[in-house]
């Protein structure tokens, strides 16, 4: 959400920002919105002390025994209280309509966000690990998977396209990626374990932005909640319209959750495999700080992503995401791309963005600085630490054997209860 006061000063920067994500100028139409709302209000405020001036000189005008006075001044009050519930209604009117605009908006892209419309506009920052080199032909998930227990079609049976039904080591695997995952960002990179709802209301996908813009790609129940597409929505809502004390900030909480995308805005792409599901797995890591923070905090959290990923020794490449390719809460973002050797490509397999004060505006939650009278609003931040779907492609592929085993991560020996290798299940 944004402040109307920012658009007001600067209506030509707020929408110059909004040309990078590729949004055409509104900044005019939003202040006349504003503008007329603001003459409603003072009108209201100018006829209700005017009904008080009046009511007060009605005692006194028949105190004075001036009848036609407190007559005219009686008739006077009367047509005010007739007036105001109008004004009072086109004032309602007027500020939902701006909220509601407001609240289709982007986030304003950070100053060293990369220009660019797509993915093709996004950066390369650092690589870590070089890719393994095959003596065979390296397969694809979809290809290696099935035969260890990746089991696409039962999960489409039961459930439709985009389902998975794991079995024997595969699902043991799955689980030990997670609990491997969530152990070291807790253990090691001091996030709060949580375990959040996985249903939660509209106000709550309309505070960390999914609404009103973006409901086609969520499922909704009968009763009107939301299955949350990640932990995001309930670790970052568990702040919503709180003062938080200085004291207890940064505030970095973690959960492993179940999450839910109806994939509508991304139809047709990677329909094969096990990439792109409708119901998948995530350790998400969501921070909430003081603003002069948020960027060392963003740093941190994409430390703690790279940390998975470099104790599998999985090879990966940080990638800036330019102004078009940020999600529309965030103003800056960075892509952590896994190397798959069966596809020959890097992967998208963590984004972790910082969205400054855009969330925090729509849940109304703040903190009040030390030696401050007045509360700011906090800064929020979320990504994947990691989605632990993905992160099973990579280790299928990139520890896959040429007689179709799968080597276990050292890493993920711990978790897997003495089982170092996946074999085709009989």
């Amino acid at each position: 959400m944004h402040d109307i006061r920012l658009i007001r000063s600067d209506p030509e920067a707020f929408d110059a920002a909004l040309a990078r994500r590729g949004v055409a100028p509104v900044a005019a139409g939003l202040v006349a919105i504003d503008e007329e709302r603001r003459a409603v209000a003072t009108r209201m405020q100018e006829l209700q002390s005017r009904r008080n001036d009046a009511s007060k000189a009605i005692g006194k005008a028949m105190g004075q025994g001036d009848s036609a006075a407190a007559e005219a001044l009686k008739a006077e009050v009367a047509e005010i209280k007739q007036t105001l519930p109008a004004l009072e209604a086109q004032d309602r009117e007027l500020a939902a309509q701006l909220e509601d605009e407001l609240a289709r908006l982007p986030n304003l892209p950070a100053a060293d966000v990369p220009e660019g419309e797509d993915e093709d506009g996004n950066v390369e920052v650092a690589r870590w690990g070089s890719p393994r080199e095959f003596a065979f032909a390296a397969k694809e998930h979809a290809d290696l998977g099935p035969a260890l227990g990746l089991d696409f079609e039962t999960g489409a049976m039961i459930a439709g396209a985009r389902f998975t039904f794991l079995k024997g080591a595969m699902a043991r695997l799955h689980r030990a990626l997670g609990q491997f995952m969530l152990d070291r960002q807790t253990g090691e990179n001091g996030f709060l374990e949580c375990a959040p709802p996985l249903l939660v209301r509209d106000e709550a996908v309309y505070g960390t932005g999914q609404l009103p813009k973006f409901s086609e790609d969520l499922f909704r129940t009968t009763d009107n909640r939301w299955l949350i597409p990640t932990a995001e929505v309930s670790l970052t809502n568990a702040v919503r319209e709180q003062i938080l004390e200085p004291a207890a900030l940064p505030l970095r909480m973690t959960a492993l959750t179940p999450c839910f995308r109806s994939e509508a805005g991304a139809a047709g792409r990677d329909t094969r495999g096990f990439i792109r599901q409708h119901q998948f797995e995530k350790v998400e890591m969501v921070t909430v700080c003081a603003p002069e923070d948020s960027a060392a905090e963003h740093e941190t959290m994409v430390a703690a992503a790279e940390s998975i990923l470099q104790a599998l020794e999985l090879p990966y490449r940080k990638m800036l995401l330019c102004a078009g390719d940020m999600g529309a809460s965030a103003r800056k973002t960075f892509d952590l791309e896994v190397w798959l050797p069966g596809q020959g490509a890097y992967r998208e397999i963590s984004s972790i963005s910082n969205c400054g004060d855009f969330q925090a505006r729509r849940m109304g939650a703040r903190y009040k600085p030390e030696g401050s009278k007045k509360t700011e609003f906090v800064h929020t931040l979320n990504g994947s630490g990691l989605a632990v779907g993905r992160t099973l492609v990579a280790v299928l592929e990139n520890y896959q054997q040429e007689d179709g085993t799968v080597t276990v991560p050292d890493a993920l020996k711990p978790w897997m209860g003495g089982i170092e290798r996946l074999e085709p299940i009989a």
